[in-house]
């Protein structure tokens, strides 16, 4: 996927409406290529419209995400800018240029720990590595340095006791839960998993099935049930007290938290901006 980088000097030069992947969804295309047109007629808040929508159609889209961002930091919007960047770098961790550009955001917001922790990320190799130099050196410091501490800083973390309560070797670790004997639940994204942690620290499979596909929110009810946001295939699980899995809530876009008031269940449809009300 070719990414749209704004100039500051030249931005309409540089947004184009060619060349994106084929996986991208030709709805958000289209409106992605709106976006553009709008912001060459300088309809700014318009532009960043298209370009929302076109995300909220494919979620995955990487570009119209960068160019949001990019756009509201031209208007001087940084808080909102950073938090479009970060959607990037959550679901393209190797983007560099958006790692880069959440460094600049996080400094031009005061939050030079922040910038310094995104430096750290952007290895010597990369396009945009220059770029992180110069920025290194307007926080009176140097990449090598950066790095040097980040890594420091995360030996140090990885000191914490088990016995402070630290579970560690969770894969991707995202939603929690608890059932009414203290057992916790954590859901792993990256590898599909529920794991269960015990009130004495030790951690089990709770849950590898092929229907957990990006697990991210749990909730469980006074009946011990427990319920998936189950990103990647736009459901909503259920594992019942005595294990059984099925498919609860269907065709809902990127479900991504869960939470239980009463027999209502509320999830968070990322997809589609929207909360889902259940009754159970």
């Amino acid at each position: 996927m070719i990414k749209k980088t704004l100039s500051y000097v030249f931005i309409i030069l540089m947004l184009t409406s060619t060349g994106f992947a084929a996986e991208v969804a030709s709805d958000a295309k289209l409106i992605y290529n709106e976006g553009v047109e709008l912001y060459k007629l300088g309809e700014y808040e318009r532009s960043m419209q298209a370009f929302r929508k076109a995300t909220e159609l494919d979620p995955d889209y990487i570009d119209a995400y960068y160019n949001l961002g990019t756009v509201l930091e031209y208007l001087k919007q940084d808080r909102e800018a950073l938090t479009v960047f970060k959607q990037i770098i959550v679901r393209k961790p190797d983007d560099y240029e958006s790692v880069y550009k959440a460094a600049v955001l996080s400094m031009k917001l005061g939050e030079t720990d922040k910038a310094k922790s995104y430096l750290s990320i952007i290895p010597n190799s990369a396009n945009i590595a220059p770029k992180a130099k110069e920025l290194a050196n307007k926080l009176q410091t140097d990449m090598q340095t950066i790095k040097a501490e980040e890594k420091a800083k995360q030996a140090e973390q990885a000191k914490v006791p088990q016995s402070n309560n630290v579970y560690n070797n969770l894969s991707s670790p995202t939603g929690l839960t608890t059932d009414n004997e203290g057992n916790l639940y954590v859901a792993g994204f990256s590898d599909n998993t529920i794991y269960k942690i015990t009130p004495d620290g030790q951690k089990i499979v709770f849950l590898k099935d092929v229907r957990v596909n990006g697990p991210i929110g749990l909730a469980s009810d006074d009946k011990e049930n427990i319920y998936i946001a189950n990103y990647n295939n736009n459901n909503v699980l259920k594992v019942s007290s005595t294990g059984d899995v099925s498919v609860l809530i269907g065709n809902i876009q990127k479900p991504y938290s869960v939470h239980i008031s009463g027999n209502i269940l509320y999830i968070s449809s990322q997809g589609s901006n929207a909360v889902i009300k259940y009754v159970l």
